[in-house]
């Protein structure tokens, strides 16, 4: 892409309104513009972040064995009336009537609707165990909407909903999504440590909230650092090895992490001085097991193998993935702008011409943007007529993985520089040596 072809709203200065350092970038840098209260548009930059983001999520999902599907933002509130929520969610729900006089809301979450789903057209259990999942808009009228996206009212969402016939069917339901989103978050280059969450009323201990470390973090964090060391994608851990998810969950829960909200003194006493890490942290997926409770509300019922009706155990996964834009800012980033991950970046280099009157430097530049392009390598390429200083800052707000600048005084000795916006490490190179570099 050329920036003289895009609109890249770039600012010189934050807007007075934004409070935290990803809603101020994600103003300043043009992925984003306020259109009411909690609610944004999502512009070309920040839409590419975001449906890298999606994509990511989505692949381990469907490896996990999950199905995609897509369901309504609108929902009637006569489902809600039948698992008793509606009147109990609150004000957050945005209650809706049509012109017919129906009573609808704007979906804040889809227990109720998938349950209605599965009900009506599952009847065996032959059908499960089933893990339905969608990437939906979703709305909760936020009093108080703050921090850009991420405390906003109108927000995109990985939701997913398990059915299994038993508790123990279930667990390993749960052990299965514990993996994906710990493999999810891995691959896009952010440390999320899962927690233990309080699980209310139900009870258990199948519930977990994913926290992204950030000092601007809503929460108080308190974890062994032995989570760091732990690489999720190795090859003996597989969603077809029940052993093995048993084993991944048993390693979870016996190394030591919480919130403000659930830590235990003791057992943080017992983890060694050198591997306890305090901090903050920002929620970035929960998930949780709820037994029976959708099912026995909504009716849910299949035919067992004996021929008894049995009532199947759900749970229930979600991730916010507009709100993780915001949260890998948060936890990425520098005085001068973002430092994206290279899995989320909108594109992987940022091509900069110091000089845009110098012809042979136009020349040079073209033919890497065709070569980087043709390789299937992400570019953008400022070929504005501007200053190289403003060009140079816009990239290091922008946050693009890699940088390459060329100026007269380089291509006269056939050379460019290759930057790295992460470490700032900066080389000379030959215009094929850095084309080789960044394509393989």
């Amino acid at each position: 892409m050329r920036v003289s072809r895009c609109f890249l709203p770039v600012l010189k200065e934050s807007p007075s309104d934004a409070q935290i350092v990803s809603h101020k970038l994600m103003l300043r840098a043009g992925l984003v513009r306020q259109t009411a209260a909690g609610i944004y548009a999502w512009l070309p930059l920040g839409f590419r972040v975001l449906k890298k983001i999606e994509q990511i999520v989505r692949e381990e999902q469907d490896r996990a064995g999950a199905i995609e599907m897509l369901m309504p933002t609108l929902q009637p509130a006569e489902l809600w009336r039948t698992s008793g929520r509606y009147d109990a969610y609150g004000p957050e729900m945005l209650r809706i009537r049509d012109r017919h006089d129906r009573e609808m809301l704007y979906g804040p979450t889809n227990e109720e609707m998938l349950t209605a789903i599965f009900r009506d057209d599952v009847k065996s259990y032959r059908d499960l165990p089933r893990t339905l999942y969608h990437i939906q808009w979703k709305f909760r009228d936020e009093v108080r909407p703050r921090f850009g996206v991420m405390r906003g009212r109108e927000f995109l969402m990985k939701d997913a909903y398990s059915f299994d016939l038993d508790e123990g069917g279930a667990r390993l339901s749960y052990y299965t999504q514990l993996l994906a989103y710990l493999r999810t978050f891995q691959r896009m280059g952010i440390q999320a440590v899962p927690m233990k969450a309080a699980s209310g009323p139900i009870g258990g201990d199948l519930s977990h909230e994913f926290i992204v470390l950030a000092p601007t973090g809503e929460s108080e964090v308190f974890y062994d650092s032995a989570f760091e060391q732990i690489d999720w994608n190795r090859a003996d851990l597989d969603y077809s090895d029940e052993a093995g998810l048993h084993g991944l969950f048993e390693q979870v829960s016996s190394t030591y992490a919480a919130t403000d909200e659930t830590h235990d003194q003791a057992l943080w006493a017992k983890v060694p001085d050198e591997r306890r890490r305090t901090g903050r942290g920002i929620e970035v997926g929960h998930i949780f097991n709820f037994g029976q409770l959708y099912s026995e509300k909504m009716g849910l019922k299949v035919s067992g193998s004996d021929g008894s009706m049995v009532t199947p155990h759900m749970g229930s996964y979600g991730v916010g993935v507009s709100r993780l834009v915001g949260a890998i800012i948060e936890a990425s980033h520098d005085d001068n702008g973002i430092v994206w991950p290279e899995a989320v970046a909108p594109w992987r280099v940022g091509l900069v011409t110091m000089r845009a009157d110098d012809e042979p430097t136009l020349v040079a530049a073209d033919r890497l943007y065709a070569d980087l392009t043709a390789a299937g390598v992400e570019t953008l390429y400022d070929d504005r007529d501007e200053r190289g200083g403003v060009k140079l800052g816009s990239m290091d707000l922008i946050g693009l993985p890699w940088q390459v600048i060329l100026g007269p005084r380089g291509i006269a000795c056939g050379t460019v520089e290759l930057k790295n916006r992460r470490t700032g490490e900066r080389e000379e190179l030959s215009l094929d040596s850095a084309f080789a570099r960044l394509a393989a």
